[in-house]
């Protein structure tokens, strides 16, 4: 039986120690290796090494009873939860790591939502119960505050499939056919194990145990009664399907993509049909570490790497039609800086390799500027990302201060108008742009009939305004939560040629935006802060100062919790204000919760200083044909012009 598990945490929690131990405990290693003496099995890359945190998601591979178990240990810091959340997708079940010190903390928070938003069923391991101060039903009482009151220390009331009489009745409170039977005084060991399993995989009950990782307690334990409460039903004797876990590229550059099978067996030198093109297979890879294994064939329910497939993008899907729905985006961007020693196409083609082993740069590049643009988490991203390009490409780069990313959209409905109709050129549309639910992104329906315009050409219109991020009138951001519906639009038999749909849907989209009233959106963090209530006025303060909003508080005992909005431009260096302001002893969780109108827009609008008539890759006005001659006609007189009115 194949199993990916997945282990997650807040920083320094003791994610890699744990990870260490179970590969020391099932052979697969022969000395448990730790963080602070750099060597760690999983945390393999130099660049871990030097930082001391897991930075990269890599697996590992043991054998435990009847299973093969793939483990991958997940980065905690925030900077780099995009990599975190890309694995979550392929785990078939989570281990959450929370200190039995520090309890649930703000990254914890965020780890278990996007497991719950998966439905990944999961289990707690409360760890560094030796520690001074450690208590860990404090930490349980925090779990089932903040998390899910279905969570039961397993520790002491499960022993080798025998469950004590408090866990039992915690059982039946949840499955009305075990609790007739509870009622009636019957219990069957073998039959609420079975229960115990579905409502696992159900995510109706969440497992904890403790113990602690650097010291050995409580290891061998946690592996037995995960093996034992944890099971996987994959088909081999079905067609090939898989996910694109992620994209690495090995030493000689070879373009190395990370599968999780989900049914059928995988051959080498099988053929994979995906987005419109066949490749065939070259090489099976089994990872170990940094080492890896080729061979035959592959099972449903592996994690595994091919070679041979060129065009695959993280979140892919093989066989199916699903794509991957990641949550984490960065809120910040920043230009790198390389000096004239690197020529900027050679440094633009590094970055949009790093691009596809971490889609969340989203590499952009400013042709009027000659820059080039990344998207990023926070500075600790940054750098690494400068380290990564100076030990695999041996370029010496920096990056600019980085900016938050802001993007716009509009408050009401208008029609956009655009032609495009130089000589031996021909075409034309209309595009409906409408306001949509905020953070729902770029939304497309099409009402053009065949008759005026054939679907080939219709899907040409669709494809170029999903090509690229559009920007917007008021500083250039990418536009967002609209909907654009397709109205109508003309070719000509002849003279319609490639790109000219393209001229003249930029220029519909322009035409439109410049009628609309544009509104600039910037990125909002939800926050949860957990302080002494003598400290309640001057958080709410530091909130009202920072443009957020807030909850009533809500008191327990001593302590107060507030909840709210916040944007990030005004709160992401807040966390040192915070941990100076409590001593320490306060709690604050961030988590990034989608874009909303900006609080101080004519500001940002006046510092970034964008012009938009002087941006070469958009025009509001369309080109008409008279006489043999192209010539122009502004926006605000192009509706007029048209040819399908």
């Amino acid at each position: 039986m194949s199993k990916t598990i997945g282990i997650l945490a807040h920083v320094d929690a003791g994610k890699t120690s744990f990870s260490e131990q179970l590969l020391y405990h099932t052979n697969q290693i022969r000395q448990r290796g730790r963080v602070d003496h750099q060597d760690a099995f999983m945390d393999n890359h130099e660049i871990e090494k030097k930082r001391g945190i897991t930075v990269f998601a890599d697996q590992a591979i043991f054998n435990y009873g009847e299973s093969t178990y793939t483990l991958i240990d997940t980065p905690g810091h925030v900077d780099f939860s995009p990599e975190m959340e890309r694995a979550i997708q392929v785990m078939d079940y989570a281990v959450v790591i929370v200190s039995a010190v520090e309890g649930v903390e703000g990254h914890t928070e965020t780890v278990w939502q996007l497991l719950r938003k998966h439905q990944v069923p999961t289990f707690f391991f409360v760890n560094k119960i030796d520690r001074e101060g450690a208590d860990v039903e404090n930490v349980l009482n925090d779990i089932r505050h903040n998390l899910s009151e279905n969570v039961y220390d397993f520790t002491n009331d499960f022993k080798d499939g025998v469950m004590a009489e408090n866990l039992i009745e915690f059982i039946a409170e949840r499955d009305e056919m075990l609790l007739e039977k509870y009622l009636e005084g019957a219990y069957d060991e073998h039959l609420w194990n079975d229960q115990l399993k579905k409502m696992i995989q159900a995510n109706e009950l969440f497992v904890c145990l403790s113990g602690s990782a650097l010291q050995d307690i409580g290891i061998t334990e946690f592996l037995s009664t995960f093996d034992l409460l944890t099971e996987t039903k994959y088909q081999n004797d079905a067609s090939f399907t898989a996910s694109v876990y992620k994209i690495r590229h090995d030493e000689n550059g070879q373009r190395v993509t990370f599968l999780k099978s989900l049914s059928g067996i995988l051959k080498t030198r099988d053929e994979i049909t995906y987005n419109q093109q066949t490749e065939k297979v070259t090489d099976i890879r089994l990872y170990n570490g940094h080492k890896y294994e080729s061979v035959h064939q592959v099972a449903a329910g592996t994690i595994f790497a091919v070679t041979g497939l060129s065009n695959l993008q993280v979140g892919d899907s093989i066989g199916t039609s699903d794509k991957a729905n990641f949550e984490l985006m960065p809120t910040l961007t920043s230009t790198v800086l390389f000096d004239s020693s690197f020529h900027a196409k050679e440094v633009l083609q590094v970055f949009n390799l790093l691009d596809a082993e971490d889609p969340s740069l989203r590499v952009l590049w400013n042709e009027h500027f000659g820059e080039i643009h990344v998207h990023v988490m926070g500075t600790i991203q940054l750098e690494v990302l400068k380290q990564v390009v100076l030990d695999r490409f041996g370029m010496d780069i920096d990056f600019g201060t980085p900016k938050i990313l802001y993007k716009e959209t509009i408050r009401e409905q208008v029609i956009g108008y655009g032609h495009f109709e130089p000589l031996r050129h021909y075409a034309e549309v209309h595009l409906k742009i409408e306001p949509s639910e905020r953070n729902s992104g770029i939304q497309f329906e099409n009402e053009c009939h065949a008759n005026d315009l054939l679907v080939g050409h219709q899907n040409l219109v669709r494809h170029h305004l999903f090509e690229r991020t559009h920007h917007g009138l008021l500083t250039g951001s990418g536009l967002t939560d609209v909907k654009i519906t397709l109205i109508t639009g003309r070719a000509h038999h002849e003279h319609t040629a490639g790109g000219d749909f393209r001229e003249a849907t930029y220029r519909a989209l322009r035409q439109g935006l410049e009628q609309a009233d544009n509104i600039l959106l910037e990125p909002y963090y939800t926050f949860k802060i957990k302080v002494h209530i003598d400290l309640m006025g001057r958080i709410l303060s530091d909130i009202q100062q920072a443009s957020g909003t807030f909850e009533p508080p809500e008191t327990i005992g001593s302590q107060t919790i507030l909840t709210g909005h916040v944007p990030v431009a005004t709160f992401m260096d807040y966390s040192s204000t915070f941990a100076s302001i409590t001593g320490g002893k306060g709690a604050l969780s961030l988590k990034f919760s989608g874009y909303d109108v900006c609080h101080n827009a004519e500001d940002v609008i006046e510092e970034i200083g964008y012009d938009k008539n002087a941006d070469p890759e958009y025009t509001s006005s369309s080109i008409f044909c008279a006489k043999g001659k192209g010539y122009s006609v502004p926006w605000d007189e192009a509706k007029e012009a048209m040819h399908c009115l």
